[in-house]
């Protein structure tokens, strides 16, 4: 939203959060997304909503404003179906990567949606989209591919936000993706997604209620001024503030958004 108070006539204006509904909304929308593999029902998207989702991934940030992306929708049977078989090969692949327990936990876990979800969507990246030069990517050249990256979260929450579910499914050979669907060269696949209706979203996300990782606490994974260094000024009060804000999005509990 546009700073009202930069348009002249307009009174300034004392805060600029959102009204404690819309708040909460957002982050319920945050704690609540879950990648979506197996409770996918074959109800259609409607266009309104479909759009209203690609237009959430347009307002993306991009560095140099380049909006390096790009949107494939796939929901024909016969293209989804080798897109799926593209998926077994490399999903036999990685499975061999594992060892012991791990290996049979993986072996039972379903990694994608491609075929139920009535919509597949590759979003990807044009890494010339605004020329050899861009304000930005001078010096890091992989800014492009981390803004794609945002259009991909804000389809997400959009989404979430919407009812749908969304999984991402990366077990892929990139080549192979590209083949199928007909990519030019420098077109760079980002993130083969399944969208649609859902039974239910879990509680918890599944490789985590599945033992394979649990969530790192937040506090260990904050430094202060210099990587490593878990003291400073305000450190212990900050670090409590961070243990119950993860207690409370763990719980699905709403944040008391009267502190400030």
């Amino acid at each position: 939203m546009d700073n009202a108070a930069a348009v002249p006539g307009n009174p300034p204006q004392a805060n600029h959060h959102f009204a404690d509904a819309a708040r909460d909304a957002v982050y319920q929308a945050i704690f609540s997304r879950r990648d979506v593999r197996g409770q996918f029902l074959p109800d259609p998207i409607p266009d309104a909503v479909l759009a209203r989702l690609l237009t959430a991934a347009h307002f993306a940030p991009s560095v140099g404003y380049m909006q390096p992306w790009s949107f494939v929708l796939i929901r024909e049977a016969a293209v989804k179906a080798r897109i799926h078989a593209a998926f077994a090969e490399a999903n036999a692949e990685a499975l061999q990567m594992f060892e012991g327990e791990k290996r049979e936990i993986y072996r039972e876990l379903k990694l994608e949606g491609i075929l139920e979800s009535p919509v597949n969507l590759l979003i990807t990246c044009d890494r010339d989209r605004a020329g050899p030069v861009v304000i930005g990517r001078t010096h890091i050249k992989a800014m492009d591919i981390y803004s794609a990256v945002c259009a991909v979260q804000n389809l997400w929450l959009a989404a979430r936000a919407e009812g749908l579910g969304v999984g991402w499914v990366s077990i892929f050979h990139q080549a192979a993706l590209k083949e199928i669907l007909g990519l030019p060269e420098r077109i760079v696949p980002i993130a083969y997604l399944c969208l649609g209706q859902v039974s239910h979203f879990h509680d918890k996300p599944e490789l985590e209620a599945a033992g394979w990782r649990p969530r790192l606490p937040l506090d260990e994974l904050v430094y202060f001024e210099q990587w490593g260094e878990t003291a400073g000024d305000g450190a212990a009060a900050l670090k409590a503030a961070l243990r119950a804000a993860q207690d409370t999005a763990a719980a699905h509990r709403r944040f008391d958004l009267a502190q400030s």
